[in-house]
């Protein structure tokens, strides 16, 4: 029935009623919340697949750069699960900002360990010049890391830039130097099973050393890392 012109407003065609534009935001949340899940229940599994094999490989080939970055995997499971615990308290919007604080104070403190640990064994490598055995393990490792983490990594921002989550970019940060992490550790196993450049992978940990502490201190803080407010 036309009502036009008998003094009835009519609503134009493709405005959405606010509680319409209401229920499809809830909806377009949940949906990024539950491919946050996914994301998180992945890393944590794959950082523990990843930890074990490297801890053992290293191990095995007596490699510092290999244990390091096996326990790397494991304290980045921490930063998984306490993003988890973030999304599964998300609908409690009264308090969802106190509880991003505490998500990005937990990613911050695994940030500063990460960092503590590089230099730490980057200062024992340089100290003891001992090289390792070769691992083909270690090398298939590092490649099948620098292969899958950009994607999580990718994968983890536009979920966070959906929830605004400053959180969520924290850990996709995090993933970003797993890729450095790997490359590192790629290339110290290559220079020395190739030249015998034992000092290579050490002396590239140290450079890490400060952009990590950078992040983990912004953590702490409470502040989300510098692109969680680009487009």
């Amino acid at each position: 029935m036309h009502l036009e012109g008998r003094g009835v407003a009519t609503r134009p065609e493709g405005l959405r009623y606010p509680s319409a534009m209401t229920a499809a935001s809830a909806v377009d949340r949940e949906a990024s919340l539950r491919r946050g899940r996914y994301l998180e229940y992945f890393t944590v599994f794959w950082n523990v697949g990843e930890g074990l094999v490297a801890v053992i490989a290293g191990a095995v080939a007596g490699s510092i750069s290999l244990l390091g970055f096996g326990i790397d995997s494991f304290i980045e499971v921490t930063s998984g699960v306490a993003l988890l615990w973030r999304m599964s308290v998300d609908s409690e919007i009264q308090s969802r900002e106190r509880n991003e604080r505490r998500a990005l104070t937990i990613v911050g403190a695994c940030f500063l360990a990460l960092a503590v640990y590089i230099a730490y064994e980057s200062a024992m490598d340089l100290w003891s010049k001992k090289a390792p055995e070769h691992s083909v393990p270690g090398i298939i490792l590092a490649c099948a890391s620098l292969i899958a983490m950009p994607l999580l990594s990718r994968a983890k921002r536009k979920v966070g830039h959906a929830l605004g989550s400053a959180a969520m970019h924290a850990d996709a940060k995090q993933t970003e130097f797993c890729i450095y992490l790997s490359a590192i550790l790629l290339a110290g196993l290559l220079l020395n099973a190739l030249f015998g450049l034992w000092w290579a992978d050490p002396v590239a940990g140290f450079a890490m050393v400060p952009i990590i502490a950078k992040e983990g201190i912004e953590g702490l803080r409470g502040k989300a890392c510098g692109d969680c407010c680009s487009p």
